[in-house]
């Protein structure tokens, strides 16, 4: 580790925690697909493509089963023609939501301008 500025093996330690968040929600998309579920309670796989300008279909597959596996996210299918998959929040999706919000309030606070008008109901100041 020369030249590292995590010299000893206790200040590594102490990033585990968020080195394991960051490993779980790296993904470009992870936290406004989180946030999209966690606002509208059940999301559709074609509501988010539409919700996440720029995405590609590939990605959105990748990022939601990633988000399944780890935890996150859980997909209803429904055995009907055509096929339809919802999206919700497991217990542990809920558990970040306040994380979510609290991110949201930040950046509406430091990052967004002073005229800006959340469309979540809650002014940007």
């Amino acid at each position: 580790m020369a030249g590292n500025k995590f010299q000893t093996e206790d200040m590594v330690r102490r990033c585990v925690p968020m080195a394991s968040i960051q490993a779980v929600l790296g993904g470009k998309w992870k936290i406004l697909i989180l946030w999209y579920v966690a606002f509208y309670k059940v999301q559709r796989f074609g509501q988010l493509m539409r919700r996440l300008d720029g995405i590609t279909q590939s990605s959105l597959t990748k990022q939601l089963r990633e988000l399944e596996r780890d935890g996150f996210l859980h997909r209803q299918v429904y055995g009907e023609v055509p096929p339809r998959v919802e999206y919700t929040l497991t217990a542990l999706g809920e558990s970040f939501v306040p994380v979510l919000e609290a991110m949201m309030r930040w950046s509406e606070a430091h990052l967004c301008p002073a005229d800006y008008v959340s469309p979540y109901g809650e002014s940007g100041e």
